[in-house]
């Protein structure tokens, strides 16, 4: 009983350091954008055809 309480004590803990990390990062901040995939490539390249319009690169 006592490990479970301790458990639950440091999962809050740790759960309160988290939300206190994200309040803190400024709203200028750009979120990290990935690449597009390669599937995402074929697929726009296919539209673009499909519709007589060359993608830009």
């Amino acid at each position: 009983m006592f490990r479970l309480l301790v458990a639950g004590a440091l999962a809050y803990v740790a759960y309160r350091i988290a939300r206190k990390m994200v309040e803190d990062v400024p709203d200028t901040v750009d979120p990290l954008l990935l690449p597009p995939s390669q599937h995402d490539r074929e697929t726009l390249r296919r539209q673009s055809a499909a519709m007589g319009v060359d993608p830009q690169h």
